[in-house]
């Protein structure tokens, strides 16, 4: 069956959701010999960097399932899965929901007191975890017991397991959290419908370039893991799903395996903005995608300029030279990027530019009563989309906090231009108002640091109040052979573009990388460095 066809039957399916697409694919008979998930590491009894045939997988996850199910696993269980490889997650997650249960991905990263706390809050019935990550776990009751390591979990056979779970559009199939960067790390609820909203709109549109093999650069316990892994398969593309996210891990791997599309946060793009890019070995990708945060003009500029693309013209299509960068502005919570903008080599709309809507969102710009602002006025973000969370997990005051006159509020700071583009500039709680009107936007700052700072690679801005006054602090990591020694304080604040923001600028420093203290997504802790700041001004003579 054609490709095309199964993509047209998939978007057109009412009971196709993000917690059976693999078991429909098998039941439409699709070929099971037709490659699907590579993983960087060995799993069960599969080598590395060799892809798994849909056969393959299925049987698998079915293997898995039997296992599970051995252990009492049913409908509507929540099972955490912590501090695994990228191959055990995805595994874990497919056999989950097969039963009908309820995955819950939890970031290996995250620390084991602050991983159990939240574990503890899920109710979870068990823990799948290796076991150095149950150590880490244990010592803090993470308040479940230990099903066992994902991929010890075997003794059965694919015949063993019951028929795949019938999922109501409703039903949770994943919980995963939010990165903590302001507090503790939320448990967002994603259904069989929220997670499968905008895959829907992918598959009813022509299919993207470089879709046909995706390097996915993401954690694998975010929920857009969930979304590029069931995209895939519904393209009918292979995936490359990746166990760690640095630069450089992401440069080896596109030397290695030649993908059209590489899926990453923020974070990634500023550290492959430190690494060698070779135009040789980046030849492949086609396209970037970003998602989360959105990039940084400067960062942006550096991986358009390597890879290559096809552009249709009145005499056919042309393959030029240059990538292209798919940027927007998403969260855990909104399940899926919100925005879209597509940036090449000549690209001159930036400044945080998140682009429009996609046509399944609808977003608005609100002032604190929740009235909306004009072009042009900052405000809080506002989204209506099906692919929002229905909330956080067992804590409905969260819930509800996030939500006035029908929008869910992701806490972002926006403004709209006259023709429709929205641009970001800050996480509410980052910013700070001066007091005349005036804000400091950190994230806006950095972005302007980079664009016109050519000798720094990456930036930091926090603005702390101390009493009547504020202090900005701008921590800069340089491009090789920069001199550090020198005072860049006053290029920084022309950066920044305004005076009254540059007048609050105390600190301008190049820092080490272990300086920056960074959550289990690779975003930057600003709490925590607002409260190191906030400490070290009320101590200053």
């Amino acid at each position: 069956m054609r490709a095309r066809s199964i993509r047209g039957r998939l978007a057109a399916d009412p009971a196709l959701g993000a917690g059976n697409v693999l078991s429909t694919l098998v039941s439409l008979g699709v070929d099971p010999d037709e490659p699907t998930l590579t993983f960087d590491t060995d799993v069960d009894g599969h080598p590395a960097w060799k892809p798994l045939t849909l056969g393959e997988l299925d049987r698998a996850v079915a293997t898995r399932s039997a296992g599970l199910h051995a252990l009492g696993v049913r409908p509507r269980d929540p099972v955490a899965v912590y501090g695994v490889t990228a191959a055990d997650q995805m595994l874990s997650f497919l056999a989950l929901v097969r039963l009908g249960a309820i995955p819950a991905l939890v970031n290996g990263n995250l620390r084991g007191a602050v991983a159990a706390r939240y574990i503890s809050g899920l109710k979870a019935v068990g823990v799948l975890a290796d076991a150095a990550s149950w150590s880490r776990l244990a010592e803090h009751d993470p308040g479940a017991p230990l099903l066992g390591a994902p991929d010890r979990i075997d003794g059965h056979r694919p015949s063993d397991a019951p028929a795949p779970y019938r999922h109501h559009p409703d039903d949770p199939i994943a919980i995963t959290h939010s990165s903590g960067t302001t507090g503790e790390p939320k448990a967002v609820t994603s259904t069989h419908a929220t997670l499968f909203a905008a895959i829907r709109h992918r598959l009813s549109v022509p299919r993207a370039q470089g879709a046909d093999r995706i390097l996915c650069a993401l954690p694998a316990a975010h929920n857009a893991t969930l979304t590029a892994l069931n995209l895939a398969l519904g393209n009918r593309g292979e995936i490359l799903l990746l166990s760690a996210q640095d630069g450089g891990t992401v440069v080896d791997a596109v030397r290695r395996w030649r993908p059209g599309m590489v899926l990453g946060f923020a974070v990634t793009w500023s550290q492959l903005a430190h690494a060698e890019l070779d135009a040789d070995d980046l030849e492949s990708v086609r396209v970037w995608w970003n998602t989360g945060d959105c990039a940084h003009e400067a960062h942006i500029r550096r991986l358009v300029a390597v890879g290559s693309h096809d552009v249709a013209t009145g005499k056919g299509i042309e393959h030029r030279a240059g990538s292209m960068f798919v940027d927007g502005l998403g969260s855990t919570e909104l399940g899926h990027s919100q925005f879209h903008i597509t940036h090449r080599a000549d690209s001159d709309r930036f400044d945080r530019c998140i682009g429009r809507p996609h046509l399944f969102a609808q977003a608005e710009v609100l002032d604190p009563s929740g009235e909306p602002l004009p072009a042009g006025r900052v405000g809080q973000l506002a989204v209506r989309s099906p692919t929002v969370t229905p909330g956080y997990w067992n804590d409905s005051a969260a819930t509800y906090r996030t939500r006035q006159g029908g929008w869910f509020l992701p806490g972002e700071l926006v403004y709209r231009t006259e023709d429709g583009y929205y641009h970001h500039v800050d996480r509410a709680a980052d910013a700070i108002d001066l007091g005349d009107g005036t804000h400091v936007y950190t994230a806006l700052s950095e972005d302007r640091v980079l664009a016109a700072c050519p000798e720094v690679l990456d930036c930091t801005v926090v603005a702390v109040r101390h009493g009547t006054g504020v202090s900005t602090h701008v921590l800069l990591r340089l491009a090789p052979g920069a001199d550090p020694a020198v005072d860049r304080t006053e290029e920084v604040r022309a950066a920044l573009r305004d005076e009254r923001v540059a007048a609050t600028v105390r600190r301008v420093a190049v820092v080490p990388e272990e300086e920056i203290p960074l959550g289990a997504t690779g975003k930057v802790l600003k709490a925590v460095l607002r409260a190191r700041y906030s400490s070290a001004e009320a101590t200053a003579p």
